[in-house]
């Protein structure tokens, strides 16, 4: 995925570190399996700004009902607890390239999709 005009992009976390990637922020709430993290090469690690427990279950569960879990987990974001993780990824892309890392195999179908959009809002 190409970088947004705020300085994001998405990237399989399974893929090499390129110098293009600038900060490299797992976006997945568990470890990748198999990966280690020298071979991750991860810089920040936001478990926070990952959807909780509950709703990975509910997605997993209910891949037909992708726009209720858009909308549950941009609740989930907007909460005010969220608000310094946010704004840090927002500073380092201010500063720089950022790239959300995801294991996902389809990020237009993940919560990295919501995500993106939440830290470009």
């Amino acid at each position: 995925m190409a970088p947004s005009p705020a300085g994001f992009r998405v990237r399989r976390v399974y893929d090499p570190p390129e110098p293009a990637d600038g900060v490299r922020v797992l976006a997945d709430r568990l470890w990748p399996r198999g990966l280690s993290k020298e071979r991750a090469a991860i810089d920040e690690w936001p478990k926070e700004l990952t959807p909780t427990g509950e709703l990975r279950a509910f997605h997993h569960a209910h891949p037909e009902r992708q726009a209720e879990f858009e909308q549950r987990y941009q609740a989930e974001l907007s909460a005010p607890e969220h608000a310094d993780a946010v704004r840090r990824l927002r500073e380092l892309a201010a500063a720089g390239p950022v790239t959300l890392l995801t294991a996902v195999k389809d990020p237009d179908r993940s919560h990295v999709r919501v995500l993106l959009a939440r830290l470009e809002g």
